[in-house]
């Protein structure tokens, strides 16, 4: 791979990154990453940001701009973005136009400058705001900022240039990102958290202006599979057109749970989770869980009656205990779960054995139960107002008492709970269930 290193001599912050990094080269050292590619070095006399078709004299497949960052709010900061204009161009580039992103670099670097950072130093993406715009090749801009000193900070120069010295693109998962403020806090802990890697992101303020046409530019500049919306910076209404635009473009959101549980999952086997999901549940949403492997997805099913009584007994301790196992839930707006399940082939029984087992324990320390061979017995007690009332108890206060467990007293006469209770039972059949104890 052709990469090109490319500062300008008009940008301190360019210049501190760019001697670092050849200082770096010219030391005796181990080979870094990025010398495993044929590296060119460039300095031009403008600045960066006004670089349009650069890359047409350049043999390159992979632009990296060094450079300063600069802000109305200035901070020590060391960031990564790719360029382009989603609305219009204040600062170079074209209006509504947007350079090839090259999420799987920006990730490594991103992740290079979290372990590089100098004490005091934040580490950001930036949303997609400033030129060059018409360029044909990859790129992304590694920045120190923000402020004169900081871009003449020896230390914060060296740490930008060991990061993209030392980045080496992993198997990601490329997004597009939507809201958020300048520096894209959710994004970024995404990126340093999980195989996502975001190419353009549009910040929250632009999401009012973003159309079809904008959305299909962001997905194919950056080579998008999915998106990531950061629901709680965008407005209700902005919210529902951005899902509708998401919708009609078949781009799929993923949320950051998906990301965090996505595991060594490729995304053809997600493809497939989501094709044998929709056969199993028309219209259902995925909901990944544990570390799932790669691999053929399968079906597993566990006993309706079985995952309705966990389920009662405590919603989250299921959930929790979903998060341990390398499986899929199937949820739908009026079932948060079906009792069918997707997991990785080879895993099914185990995963199926485990899941089993989670519902028995929830159900063993939450309800009164009774084990008889390969039946599971669940006792319920519950407070019967018409037992109650039958007894003389007016509503109020003492029903409160009576379901804490409290014996009350009405006239000469005491009321214990058992006098107000009706009882039922659920027997349930697991075959083999004293494995599962």
């Amino acid at each position: 791979m052709k990469i090109s290193l490319v500062s300008s001599l008009a940008d301190p912050g360019g210049c501190t990154i760019h001697e670092a990094l050849l200082s770096f080269l010219a030391t005796p050292h181990e080979p870094y990453p990025l010398e495993m590619h044929e590296l060119s070095h460039h300095r031009v006399r403008e600045r960066l940001i006004y670089q349009d078709h650069l890359d047409r004299d350049m043999d390159a497949d992979l632009i990296i701009f060094l450079s300063r960052h600069s802000s109305v709010n200035p901070v020590p900061v060391l960031t990564v973005h790719v360029t382009g204009n989603i609305t219009s161009a204040d600062f170079g580039g074209r209006a509504r136009s947007l350079a090839p992103a090259a999420p799987a670099w920006m990730h490594a670097v991103l992740r290079g400058l979290s372990a590089n950072a100098p004490p005091g130093y934040r580490v950001a993406y930036e949303v997609t705001h400033h030129g060059p715009s018409e360029l044909s090749t990859p790129s992304l801009f590694a920045e120190v900022g923000s402020t004169e000193k900081e871009w003449r900070d020896t230390a914060a120069g060296a740490a930008v240039a060991r990061s993209v010295l030392s980045a080496e693109p992993a198997d990601c998962i490329p997004l597009i990102g939507f809201g958020g403020t300048h520096y894209a806090a959710r994004q970024t802990h995404i990126a340093l958290n999980t195989r996502g890697a975001f190419g353009h992101i549009s910040h929250t303020r632009e999401v009012t202006s973003l159309d079809a046409a904008m959305i299909d530019q962001m997905r194919e500049r950056t080579g998008a599979v999915a998106a990531y919306i950061d629901r709680k910076a965008i407005p209700g209404k902005d919210l529902a057109r951005l899902e509708g635009l998401l919708s009609e473009r078949r781009i799929r959101p993923l949320n950051e749970g998906d990301l965090m549980h996505f595991g060594d999952m490729s995304w053809e086997t997600y493809m497939r989770v989501l094709s044998l999901a929709e056969q199993i549940v028309p219209g259902c949403r995925v909901n990944l869980h544990g570390q799932c492997p790669d691999g053929q997805p399968v079906k597993i099913d566990l006993d309706p009656l079985l995952l309705e009584e966990a389920w009662r007994c405590s919603q989250n301790e299921f959930l929790d205990g979903l998060d341990t196992l390398p499986l899929i839930r199937l949820s739908t707006q009026k079932k948060p779960v079906w009792p069918s399940f997707i997991t990785i082939g080879e895993n099914s029984g185990n995963v199926l054995h485990d899941l089993i087992s989670l519902c028995v324990n929830i159900i063993r320390r939450g309800e009164i139960t009774f084990v008889e061979g390969d039946h599971l017995t669940v006792f319920r007690h519950r407070f019967d107002p018409g037992r109650a009332r039958s007894l003389g108890i007016p509503p109020g206060p003492l029903y409160g008492q009576l379901m804490n467990g409290c014996t009350v007293r009405v006239g000469d006469r005491e009321v214990t709970p058992d006098m107000v209770r009706t009882r039922s039972e659920k027997r349930i059949h697991i075959p083999g269930l004293e494995k599962f104890l």
